[in-house]
């Protein structure tokens, strides 16, 4: 299961996606949020499906990995279904049956509503840190709320910080892992018995992951130290983005189908 949780990871390569602005792509999944959020029916989600498609197609990061981040995130999904069909209205799917009276029509269409809107929240922002760096999503960051430095606001030690955390959820997921196995060979389990069984087993795993994560984080900070590191005062960049054809082009597809999914909305 751990293995299966993708978010955080970046994927190297010189796709379509790869080579957009990072400030772009901050931008296209902001709109990409919003899009999904102001879709009416389910003709909306279609136009959306048609953009996660040409993403797939223009970043080179196989949908399978995608959607092996999705396996993690399947009880939240149904969780929140199940809550879409108890609280729904409308008629009895099986008015013959009386304990499944409870299923109606409103319900279940909220339900799928409220699953595919979750699924391609997940698939589209997902690929936001498989095609952008780390490097390059804390330089996208510190330009997005550069604004706030007129208020000595800390916007690059804050868009560190925000990186460092996404970056260190696959590194502390695969930390989490090599302690489980090495537990396994000792003989405990950690996959049979009740759900409190399951998270009582999970208590000898969690002092050493915390030891682990300082141990990381300590690392990190005398690598930062040893290259001088004092914030983002008087810092330069290696590489100095500008918005190109690429962004352009995807920022137009992207005004397309919100431009669409207001319209459907409007009338």
């Amino acid at each position: 299961m751990l293995k299966d949780i993708t978010i955080g990871q970046f994927f190297p390569g010189s796709s379509f996606m790869h080579k957009l602005d990072p400030r772009m792509k901050l931008l296209l999944t902001l709109l990409y949020i919003i899009a999904l959020f102001l879709v009416p029916r389910f003709l909306g989600f279609l136009i959306m499906a048609v953009l996660i498609f040409m993403v797939v197609c223009s970043s080179g990061v196989s949908l399978r990995i995608v959607f092996r981040g999705l396996k993690p995130l399947i009880f939240i999904i149904v969780f929140t279904a199940f809550f879409n069909i108890l609280y729904g209205g409308g008629e009895p799917v099986f008015p013959g049956v009386a304990w499944l009276s409870w299923i109606r029509t409103e319900g279940v269409r909220n339900a799928l509503f409220m699953i595919v809107r979750i699924v391609l929240l997940i698939l589209g922002t997902s690929y936001l840190t498989y095609t952008t760096s780390p490097v390059m999503l804390t330089d996208a960051l510190e330009r997005v709320f550069k604004p706030l430095k007129v208020i000595r606001f800390p916007v690059h030690e804050l868009a560190m910080m925000m990186t460092i955390a996404l970056r260190f959820i696959p590194t502390l997921i695969d930390e989490t892992d090599k302690i489980m196995n090495a537990q396994k060979a000792r003989g405990a389990d950690f996959e049979t018995g009740n759900i409190i069984r399951r998270a009582k087993a999970l208590i000898p795993i969690l002092i050493p992951l915390l030891v682990s994560a300082f141990r990381r984080a300590e690392e990190l900070a005398d690598a930062m130290e040893c290259r001088c590191y004092h914030g983002g005062e008087g810092r330069t960049r290696y590489k100095v983005y500008s918005f190109g054809w690429r962004d352009w082009v995807a920022l137009g597809i992207m005004a397309a189908a919100m431009a669409g999914i207001i319209l459907m909305r409007v009338f």
